[in-house]
């Protein structure tokens, strides 16, 4: 099976929704990329780097521009910009393998040329700091989706993952939906509220994507996609990618997940912090507490039933890599993608429904995002709205 997955993805790879090398770089080297050279083996300290890339199958890479929540107003616009900065440093890098691209058609383009189409999405709202015309710089800038919010709910719209405090979307955040669906910048619905993924689908006048969330009727984390929101993507258009997050996936893995997040904060660092020092401290908590462990099939569980409920045309893949500490035996770099394509083989899965989880789907959906924002910009112009005028 592992020989066929490797042959399907040498012709249709995988359009990866999710990865958070551009902060682990920040949080490791200061974006010193000679210090952490990714067209060589940095396995010691990444779950990412070029030959990783490519043993991997993966043909499309949207890089994460995260920053953290308690980043807020200008400081989290600079450090966005900051992200940005680096994933362009990258591709000049590396632009034999690398090729910077915007568009479906740019993904096309890059593989035909041999080369991985380098894209960026941003993920949390508080990076635009409530400002449309910053919304639209980071467009300019090469933005292609922007995760609605990250773990903390922000001044117009709930997260999955705090107290909600405007049932979903407020006015000011439906009309940031409508400006990204104007803008052709895809409105990414991991980390969000359920309240907030319902209303975004209401509001909405283009594909939506979740681009690292799993299935919550699996794996019942808010993180994850209930079965109601999953059907609606078939008359959405859009794309929710599986992820390989242990505590999304694995039930066993959600409570081991919080105590190992308190073991970071006792150390005095970030719940999510992912330095060296950060990996020695759960390296020792893991010694002592040994963690539940996903494979490959625990992520097939999800993709089969993310297949049955909202469609073939409708699933994709976002491993999350660099953004969390611990990933499923098998799938614990980017070159193990050939695993989980081997395990849907063995659960019969075709080439043309592997072909559409990899690839298809993902290109597609930026495509016609494309094509609702040409619609759109004939109809009206740039939205003026602020917090206290939210419309217009």
């Amino acid at each position: 099976m592992l020989a066929r997955a490797l042959e399907l993805l040498a012709e249709h790879p995988v359009v990866d929704g999710h990865n958070d090398l551009p902060w682990a770089l920040r949080e490791q080297v200061g974006y010193d990329l000679d210090r952490r050279d990714v067209s060589r083996d940095q396995s010691e300290h990444l779950h990412t780097d070029l030959p990783r890339l490519r043993a991997g199958g993966v043909g499309a890479q949207f890089w994460s521009v995260y920053v953290r929540t308690d980043l807020t107003g200008d400081a989290a616009v600079s450090s966005c910009l900051e992200q940005i900065d680096v994933v362009r440093a990258m591709q000049d890098r590396y632009p034999e393998e690398l090729a910077p691209t915007t568009t479906a058609a740019g993904m096309e383009a890059a593989r035909r040329e041999g080369r991985i189409a380098s894209l960026m999405g941003a993920e949390g709202g508080h990076s635009i700091n409530n400002s449309m015309g910053t919304l639209r710089g980071l467009y300019e800038l090469g933005v292609r989706y922007m995760t609605l919010t990250h773990n903390d709910t922000i001044d117009w719209a709930d997260s999955a993952t705090d107290e909600p405090r405007h049932d979903g979307l407020s006015p000011f955040g439906e009309e940031v939906v409508r400006e990204m669906n104007r803008l052709g910048m895809l409105v990414d619905l991991s980390h969000v509220a359920a309240t907030t993924m319902r209303d975004a689908l209401r509001v909405t006048e283009a594909p939506v994507i979740f681009s690292h969330s799993s299935a919550r009727a699996v794996c019942d984390h808010p993180r994850n996609v209930p079965d109601d929101v999953l059907e609606r993507l078939a008359g959405n258009g859009g794309v929710a990618m599986a992820t390989f997050v242990p505590k999304f996936v694995l039930p066993e893995a959600v409570e081991w997940t919080r105590r190992s997040e308190e073991a970071l904060v006792a150390a005095g660092l970030h719940a999510l912090d992912g330095s060296d020092a950060g990996r020695r401290v759960l390296a020792a908590f893991e010694a002592d507490n040994p963690r539940p462990v996903a494979t490959p099939a625990t992520v097939a569980d999800h993709l089969d039933h993310m297949r049955e409920v909202a469609g073939i045309d409708h699933i994709g893949i976002g491993g999350d890599f660099d953004g969390t500490s611990f990933l499923p035996e098998g799938l614990d770099t980017v070159a193990g993608y050939p695993n989980l394509i081997a395990e849907l083989l063995g659960r019969g899965w075709s080439a043309q429904d592997l072909a559409k989880l990899t690839w298809r789907n993902a290109v597609r959906v930026l495509g016609d995002a494309e094509d609702a924002a040409a619609e759109l910009r004939r109809r009206r112009g740039p939205s003026l709205a602020t917090p206290d005028r939210p419309t217009g």
